[in-house]
C-alpha cells in the first residue's frame, strides 16, 4: 500500500488533532536542540562564507507549534553565532517539506506572526527569512542540486514509504512487526527501510553543498529482536488488541484487521549506520541514543495516561485507519485503546528509544 495519500497527521486545531497532540514529539525537539546548536556552529565556522543565502530545510515537518518551533530554533541558532563571530546574519531560505496532505494552510495562516516574532527576537539587523512549503516525499528528491546548508528531520524517518510488499495477508491478527510474525515480515520490514533510507540518504547527498550538515532524530530499538516490547512500535501491538476486541464484538471483520498493516520500522541503530556507510555521502559526527516517555505531561494536566496516549496515537493514525476501516468505528476504537493503554501504562513507564544523528555531506 502507497501511503502517500493518507499518512498525514490529524488537521486543525481540534481535539484530535495533532497540533493539540504532539507534547511528546515536541520533547524529542526541546532534547536535541543542543545537537542542533553544535552542527550548525561547526557549519558556520568552517563551510559558509559571509553573506551567503543559506538554504535550511525541514523534512516531515507536519503542522501545529512543532513546525515553527524547530524553525525558530534554528533561525535564533544562526543569528546568535554570526552575531558572536561579528558577520551580518546570512539571507535564510527555509523549506517546509511535508507530504502533499500536510496541513500547509495551517502553517501559512501562522506565518505573519511568526515572522513579527523573530523580528522582536533578533532585533533590527535579523536578515530576509523566507518560508516557503515543499510538498512531496523525502524518499526522493526535493530541491535542486546543492541548494541546501542544512537539512533537519525530526520523528519522521521511521515512517516507511509505503507497507512493504507480501505481508498484508501474512500478519494475521497484527498491524506491525510482533512476537507471532513470521520471519519474512520481518525481512520485509527491515528491507522496506534499507530502500527507503538509502533513497532518503541519496537524494539529500545530491541537494546538499559540501560540507553541508543534516541532523535527523527517529524512533529506533536497543535490540536486533524487533518483537521486544522495545522495537519502537509496541503501540501497534495495543493498538491490535483494541480492533480485535471490536472483532469479538461483531463491529468489524477479521479480515480487515488481518489485511491492515503500519508503514512504520523502527531500525536497530547499526542498520542506520550500515546504510549511511553503504550509500558514502555523509560522515558520521555524532551518533547516540535516548529516551522518551511516550506520555509526557504536566502537573496541570487533568487526563489520565490513557487519555493523552489515545488522544497522541489518534492523531497521527486516524487519517490510515479511517480509510481502511471507515470513519464510524473511530471514536469507540480509541475509547477501547485508551482502556488498554491505561492498563498497560499503570504497570510500566513506556519509553521511545530515539536515535539522533549528525551527518556531514562529504
Amino acid at each position: 500500500m502507497e501511503v502517500t495519500p493518507v499518512l498525514h497527521m490529524n488537521k486543525g486545531d481540534g481535539e484530535d488533532s495533532y497540533s493539540k497532540n504532539s507534547t511528546m514529539q515536541r520533547e524529542v525537539i526541546t532534547i536535541v536542540k543542543h545537537i542542533i546548536e553544535e552542527a550548525i556552529e561547526k557549519m558556520l565556522n568552517t563551510n559558509i562564507p559571509e553573506a551567503e543565502s543559506i538554504g535550511i530545510a525541514d523534512l516531515g515537518c507536519s503542522s501545529g507549534p512543532n513546525t515553527l518551533l524547530v524553525i525558530s530554533q534554528i533561525v535564533g541558532i544562526i543569528y546568535a553565532k554570526c552575531c558572536h563571530m561579528g558577520r551580518l546574519p546570512p539571507e535564510l531560505r527555509v523549506s517546509l517539506n511535508d507530504l502533499p496532505d500536510n496541513d500547509f494552510n495551517g502553517i501559512f495562516v501562522s506565518l505573519p506572526a511568526f515572522y513579527n516574532k523573530l523580528k522582536e527576537e533578533n532585533g533590527t539587523r535579523f536578515g530576509p527569512c523566507y518560508i516557503s512549503g515543499v510538498p512531496g516525499s523525502f524518499y526522493g528528491r526535493l530541491f535542486p542540486n546543492r541548494s541546501m546548508h542544512f537539512m533537519h528531520s525530526s520523528t519522521s524517518l521511521h515512517w516507511l514509504s509505503r507497507v512493504p510488499s507480501g505481508v498484508e495477508s501474512l500478519n494475521k491478527g497484527k498491524i506491525y512487526i510482533s512476537n507471532t510474525s513470521p520471519q519474512c515480515v520481518l525481512d520485509a520490514y527491515s528491507l522496506q527501510f534499507q530502500k527507503d533510507f538509502s533513497l532518503f540518504l541519496k537524494s539529500r547527498s545530491e541537494e546538499t553543498v559540501p560540507g553541508g550538515r543534516m541532523v535527523l532524530s527517529f524512533f529506533v530499538r536497543r535490540s536486533t529482536d524487533p518483537t521486544t516490547e522495545e522495537n519502537g512500535g509496541y503501540q501497534g501491538e495495543l493498538l491490535a488488541k483494541a480492533l480485535m476486541a471490536m472483532v469479538t464484538e461483531g463491529l468489524i471483520e477479521e479480515e480487515k484487521v488481518d489485511s491492515f498493516n503500519v508503514p512504520f520500522y523502527a531500525p536497530y541503530p547499526e542498520e542506520v549506520k550500515l546504510e549511511i556507510q553503504k550509500e558514502g555521502s555523509f560522515i558520521i559526527d555524532r551518533i547516540e541514543t535516548f529516551e522518551v516517555d511516550w506520555v509526557v505531561s504536566t502537573k496541570f494536566s487533568a487526563q489520565t495516561k490513557g487519555q493523552i496516549e489515545a488522544k497522541t496515537c489518534r492523531a497521527f493514525m486516524e487519517p490510515m485507519l479511517e480509510l481502511h476501516f471507515g470513519s464510524s468505528i473511530m471514536d469507540n476504537l480509541f475509547v477501547k485503546y485508551e482502556g488498554i493503554a491505561e492498563d498497560y501504562l499503570s504497570k510500566c513507564r513506556a519509553k521511545h528509544i530515539s536515535l539522533i544523528i549528525s551527518m556531514i555531506k562529504i
